[in-house]
């Protein structure tokens, strides 16, 4: 699937005005379509469809020109009529599925993606997962913005105060170049001080040489505010660069910002016009640049790229983020919040509709190891994208084409709960000395392991949960005896970030056992009863256990003589493990401190008297035995 129209999914610009001799509507319909002018090639198929000319074509013509301007409503309409076609591509039994995501019949929809994978098409894990959607929660808060327009509206990046983004409205223009794929006006960058803002026109346009007569859009700016790093089609003095197929793709420029004005706009040396490269995104250091791309060698329609700023101004070659990020659908419009986590919008990841923004997730050596779906509120059966947090980690804007908007696209500003954290100092509960190096593992109810940390040298210790959950806080350190504390971050006020949780370990206790030695009781021939001769030995190792070592621990092996067969002899020897296990129970010693009684039948015979070898009674009789292993105190 292309990308988002222009800006948004980063794919072309139709640059003239058809005018050619008309050789009938069906060549018509299908030169606007190559041309990406989806808007105008959706009325000539419609038409074709209703003079019943081609129908199979141009119903898979008219699903496309849809899919391509985002309203999966039209596009299931026409993709439902083609795909019972036992010739069609199996590519259209993906396509349908997505739709029907994005107008939330999700049980149809996965119906759709099983046979698109049964058909050998390829799906990223749990794509067509609907159960997911009832296990997302979210964080986030939506507030209303006012300088939406009935045009498409989105990319809004806050600094210093000032809002920034990009806009296809023409208020207070005369006439304005209108764009083909969608039929809106070209793509410029405005900027405004407030959300509540109601009047945004041709006034609030950036000031300088960024906004051209093509679309510019999605925007970064450095820390020190003198530069501006932006999206626009490839255009620049004058001159307007297309690909083979005389198409014109997104490119990445630079501006400084000299006396209150962006100039001296300059092209990043790693574009092509060959292909499109857009969505630029800065971390938080200024020394990386994050963006899109669909340049060849990429794992589907558009990955996100990196690429090193040196200080001398240089960068390094782009660099794919991998197959954690990237999948065979489109990934766009990376963000990098004020602690360098990622964001970005993906319709290859499991989502609740076409985009959706998704977060990483990182490993303790900060690397990236997975993606999480941020949910609803953001993310809806829609699209969702261009998501900005401010270093605040409060607050933020981000776009969609959800319904009850004012435009094909529109900005959203959110209110985020923040982070909440479990703190607090592991000490041992005698000396009350901190514990350093102490695995805390957050485990669930049922548990599953979520996440570890490491005490530091001060047995500090956070460790990040969700809100609205029951956790276990296990801790683990060798000499102590492993913990567990259960917290809940159910009803906790929205302003909190931090819940304290210290924790006290006891030292495992080892006592030095210098005059406990068990000696074997003895079984007669073929039977598994405690012996009245084997009493007394058993008796002075109840004594041990329960009167003189509190907490020592056993294990029990029986065995048996080598006459009979193996299999007899195993259960006959578990019947003697188990005979001497109840003995001692019975007497006072607690089950849990028995850590096993086990038959192993003929096995680590005593001596030389195997089945090969003739033994007299008396020698037979010392195989016949229980032993006992003290493990420790």
């Amino acid at each position: 699937m292309r990308l988002k129209y222009s800006i948004i999914y980063n794919i072309a610009l139709l640059l003239t005005v058809v005018s050619y001799a008309q050789t009938g509507k069906q060549k018509k319909a299908d030169y606007l379509f190559e041309k990406l002018s989806y808007s105008k090639a959706a009325e000539t198929y419609y038409d074709l469809i209703n003079k019943k000319i081609d129908t199979i074509n141009a119903s898979k013509k008219l699903g496309d020109s849809y899919y391509n301007l985002r309203n999966p409503d039209s596009a299931a309409v026409y993709y439902k009529k083609i795909v019972s076609n036992p010739d069609i591509d199996p590519i259209y039994y993906y396509k349908y599925a997505q739709v029907l995501k994005g107008i939330e019949n999700y049980d149809e929809s996965r119906i759709w993606f099983k046979k698109y994978a049964e058909s050998g098409g390829t799906l990223s894990e749990n794509s067509n997962d609907s159960d997911f959607l009832s296990k997302v929660n979210s964080d986030y808060f939506l507030k209303e913005v006012k300088f939406n327009s009935e045009y498409s509206d989105f990319g809004a990046y806050e600094f210093n105060g000032t809002i920034y983004f990009a806009s296809s409205r023409n208020t207070g223009v005369l006439t304005k170049k209108k764009y083909g794929w969608n039929g809106q006006p070209f793509l410029d960058i405005y900027t405004t001080q407030q959300i509540t803002d109601s009047v945004v026109s041709h006034k609030n346009k950036l000031k300088g040489k960024v906004n051209t007569v093509f679309h510019e859009g999605s925007l970064t700016i450095t820390n020190d505010g003198k530069t501006m790093y932006f999206s626009r089609n490839d255009f620049i003095k004058n001159n307007r660069g297309t690909d083979e197929l005389g198409i014109t793709n997104l490119k990445i420029y630079k501006a400084s910002y000299i006396e209150g004005k962006w100039k001296n706009i300059e092209e990043l040396p790693f574009n092509s016009s060959a292909f499109s490269t857009g969505h630029p995104a800065l971390n938080k250091n200024n020394n990386k640049l994050y963006f899109t791309s669909d340049r060849p060698g990429g794992y589907g329609g558009s990955d996100i790229y990196v690429v090193s700023i040196n200080e001398n101004g240089n960068y390094s070659n782009p660099e794919n983020l991998g197959e954690n990020i990237n999948t065979a659908g489109n990934e766009s419009f990376p963000f990098l919040d004020a602690n360098d986590k990622l964001y970005f919008s993906s319709d290859g990841h499991q989502g609740l509709g076409l985009l959706d923004i998704f977060e990483t997730i990182e490993n303790q050596d900060s690397k990236v190891i997975g993606v999480k779906n941020i949910g609803k509120p953001i993310n809806s059966s829609k699209d969702d994208f261009s998501f900005f947090l401010n270093p605040d980690g409060l607050t933020g804007y981000f776009s969609s084409n959800r319904e009850n908007g004012m435009g094909s696209d529109d900005i959203y500003a959110f209110d985020k709960l923040p982070q909440l954290i479990v703190e607090g100092t592991i000490v041992d509960i005698e000396t009350k000395k901190p514990i350093t190096n102490s695995e805390v593992v957050l485990v669930s109810p049922t548990g599953e392991q979520i996440a570890s940390v490491v005490s530091d040298k001060n047995g500090h210790y956070e460790i990040n949960v969700d809100r609205g959950k029951n956790y276990g806080i296990k801790v683990l350190k060798e000499g102590y005896i492993d913990l567990t504390s259960l917290i809940s971050t159910k009803r906790i006020d929205n302003n909190i970030s931090k819940i304290t949780e210290n924790i006290e370990l006891n030292p495992k206790v080892i006592e030095t056992i210098q005059d406990a030695e068990f000696y074997p009781i003895y079984f007669d021939y073929n039977k598994a009863v405690i012996r009245k001769d084997d009493t007394n030995e058993l008796d002075r190792i109840t004594n041990f256990m329960v009167n003189k070592y509190p907490n020592m621990v056993i294990k029990i092996y029986s065995y048996t003589d080598s006459r009979g067969s193996q299999k007899y002899n195993l259960k006959l020897s578990q019947e003697r493990a188990i005979a001497t296990y109840n003995y001692l129970v019975e007497k006072g010693v607690e089950p849990n401190r028995i850590l096993e009684f086990k038959g192993l039948g003929e096995e680590n015979l005593a001596n030389n008297c195997d089945d090969k070898t003739k033994c007299t009674e008396e020698e037979h009789q010392l195989n016949r035995r229980t032993e006992f292993i003290i493990l420790g105190n």
